[in-house]
């Protein structure tokens, strides 16, 4: 569904007042306020809107690609909310998750954090970006999950292996994998992007998306007219596994 952001209330789904943890998932993994990084005040709403309904514990997991740690960026950022505890990727305990797709596009298993699999119901918040003329949206958001000292480093930001496969045949099997309940695009600005992933301009749009994650992005991608390639092999491959 499309809201205008001015006003905007997180309404949640029924199944987040039968949670008893949920996990939500920001792009903060640089210190860049919004549109660059998910914005404090749309993660306020959230919280707020969840506890209309439940008292769930209430977890936030970030990582950053070289391996810092999150803690100073989560700072910077002004994450500082009341009962809700903020997690580092690289300090979590990692499981290897088989992806359950029966041909994976490019990964059979993932190294994901233990707290994912016993969270309850999972939300991916990503501002409105676009780079290089793609989308980077609430899917693509869910790569700073891996930890990136399993996968490479340096001049890739992380995760070089992954990018050695193609970041987006990479996404789509971890679309499949991590099964996220729900996404959030908040797109009270527009970030453009051509070299760098914070840097670059943005202008006022006045919108946020939510729904299941591929249906979110899928939305923007067509009401904006970007293209968004994951999603095309992600429908693709759920064709293929439906058939």
């Amino acid at each position: 569904m499309i809201f205008d952001a001015s006003e905007f209330v997180f309404k949640p789904p029924v199944a987040v007042s039968r949670a008893r943890r949920i996990l939500i998932k920001p792009s903060a993994c640089y210190e860049e306020p919004y549109p660059v990084s998910t914005g404090r005040e749309i993660l306020s709403t959230i919280i707020r809107g969840i506890r209309q309904v439940s008292d769930a514990d209430i977890l936030i997991l970030e990582g950053t690609p070289g391996g810092d740690s999150i803690y100073p960026i989560y700072q910077a950022l002004g994450y500082d909310f009341p009962r809700i505890l903020l997690l580092d990727v690289k300090d979590c305990i990692w499981v290897e998750v088989d992806n359950p797709l029966p041909k994976p596009l490019a990964v059979p298993t993932f190294w994901v954090p233990n707290v994912i699999l016993s969270s309850d119901y999972l939300i991916t918040v990503a501002p409105l970006k676009i780079f290089q003329g793609r989308g980077h949206l609430s899917i693509m958001n869910m790569l700073t999950l891996l930890p990136g000292s399993k996968y490479g480093s340096d001049e890739t930001g992380g995760w070089r292996g992954l990018y050695s496969l193609g970041i987006n045949r990479v996404i789509t099997d971890l679309y499949f994998t991590l099964p996220f309940d729900l996404g959030i695009v908040e797109g009270r600005q527009k970030f453009v992007g051509s070299n760098s992933l914070v840097r670059g301009e943005s202008e006022d749009y006045g919108k946020v998306f939510v729904g299941e994650p591929y249906e979110v992005d899928y939305e923007v991608s067509r009401t904006l007219d970007i293209k968004t390639d994951y999603l095309d092999l992600i429908r693709e491959a759920r064709a293929g596994w439906e058939i």
